[in-house]
C-alpha cells in the first residue's frame, strides 16, 4: 500500500506530499497529543462520495474537545469542506482520508493549554485494511493478552492518536503470533474491541454486540446496526464473554478500514462453519451497497465530492 498523494491540506494550505512535514520537536509526536478520524470516499454513479462525513467530522471534533482542546481553528462545515478539496485535487475516486488535529508548539509543561491546535487532512488510495481475500474468507483472530484502556485511564469515545499504543501493543503480538487481527477484552474481562474494529457475534439468528460503555461509538458499527435493523434482524446490546465467541454460529467486525468481514477462527478454535456466515454476507453486501450509492440510506449517509466548494484553503501551494 502507498499513502503518496499529490497534495496534503495542512493548516488551510494544499501542500505537495513531499512538504508536508513537521517539525521533530512537535510536542504531539512525543506524547501523543492529538484525534483523528479515518474516513473513506468511494466511487458512485454520481460521482466520488464520502461516507458519512459529517459524523466522521462532528466526532473528530468531539474528540478533540475530550483531549482537552479549547478552540479550534476551523469549524466542522470548514473542516468538511477541507475534506472534499483534498479529495477533489488529488483527483481520487476512492480513497482513505486521515484528518488530524494536533498539538502543534508549547505544551512542553504537559498542560494543553500551554500548545496551540493545528489540523491536517491526507488522503490515499487504499484497498481492504485486511487483505482483499479477507472479504470472502474472513480471518483468524486471538484474544490479546493486552486489556483494552479503562474508561477513566484513556477516554475510549474518542479516538486520540495516543490510545492507539495499546492497539499496536496488541496488533503486533497476534500477527507474529500468526494470526490477522487481536481481540481484546475490557478490564472487567469481557469482550471489548478489536485492534481497530467494533465486533458482533451471531446466534440463532440474532446478533449481539458489547456495549457502547467501553468502546469507541463506531460510525461504521452504527451503519451495520442500522443496516440490521433494516433487514428485520434483532441487534442487542450486552457483555459478551470470552467462550460466548467460541461458540457463536457467526462472529464479524467492522470499521471503516476493514469495513465488513467475518472471523472464522478464534483461538485457533473454528466459528461456525469456518467460513462467513450468512447474515455477515448479507451485512457486508448491504453495507457495500451502501457506500457504493446504491442503497435507500445512501442519500443520507453520502456526501459527493462535488466542484471546489469554499473551502478554508488560503493557497494551492506551488512544487
Amino acid at each position: 500500500m502507498s499513502m503518496h498523494s499529490r497534495y496534503i491540506w495542512m493548516d488551510g494550505e494544499l501542500l505537495p506530499y513531499e512538504r508536508a512535514t513537521l517539525h521533530f520537536l512537535t510536542p504531539a509526536l512525543h506524547y501523543g497529543v492529538g484525534a483523528f478520524e479515518g474516513i473513506r470516499c468511494y466511487s458512485t454513479k454520481e460521482g466520488p462520495a464520502v461516507f458519512r462525513l459529517y459524523d466522521h467530522i462532528e466526532r473528530l471534533v468531539q474528540s478533540a474537545r475530550v483531549l482537552g482542546f479549547r478552540s479550534l481553528p476551523y469549524s466542522v462545515d470548514d473542516l468538511v469542506d477541507a475534506v472534499r478539496l483534498t479529495v477533489r485535487t488529488n483527483g481520487f475516486t476512492e480513497c482513505y482520508i486521515r484528518p488530524l488535529i494536533y498539538l502543534a508548539g508549547g505544551g512542553w509543561n504537559l498542560n494543553i493549554d500551554g500548545g496551540r491546535a493545528a489540523v491536517g487532512i491526507a488522503a490515499w488510495e487504499w484497498t481492504n485494511y485486511l487483505g482483499s481475500e479477507a472479504l470472502e474468507r474472513g480471518v483468524r483472530a486471538n484474544i490479546s493478552s493486552f486489556t483494552r484502556h479503562h474508561p477513566n485511564v484513556a477516554m475510549t469515545k474518542a479516538k486520540i492518536t495516543g490510545n492507539y499504543a495499546n492497539s499496536f501493543l496488541a496488533k503486533t503480538e497476534s500477527v507474529r503470533l500468526g494470526f490477522d487481527e487481536a481481540i481484546l477484552l475490557e478490564p472487567q474481562g469481557y469482550v471489548a474491541e478489536c485492534t481497530g474494529e467494533n465486533l458482533f457475534i451471531v446466534k440463532r439468528g440474532r446478533i449481539v454486540t458489547p456495549d457502547l460503555a467501553p468502546v469507541l461509538e463506531g460510525i461504521t458499527r452504527d451503519s451495520i446496526v442500522s443496516l440490521a435493523h433494516d433487514r428485520g434482524i434483532e441487534v442487542v446490546e450486552a457483555p459478551v464473554s470470552r467462550d460466548q465467541l467460541y461458540t457463536a454460529d457467526e462472529v464479524f467486525v467492522c470499521g471503516t478500514a476493514a469495513e465488513c468481514i467475518g472471523l472464522r477462527e478464534i483461538d485457533h478454535r473454528v466459528i461456525g462453519t469456518g467460513t462467513m456466515g450468512p447474515i455477515t454476507k448479507m451485512l457486508q453486501e448491504e453495507y457495500r451497497a451502501a457506500v457504493h450509492g446504491s442503497h435507500m440510506r445512501s442519500q443520507s449517509w453520502l456526501t459527493y465530492v462535488g466542484e471546489a466548494a469554499a473551502v478554508p484553503a488560503r493557497k494551492l501551494a506551488r512544487a
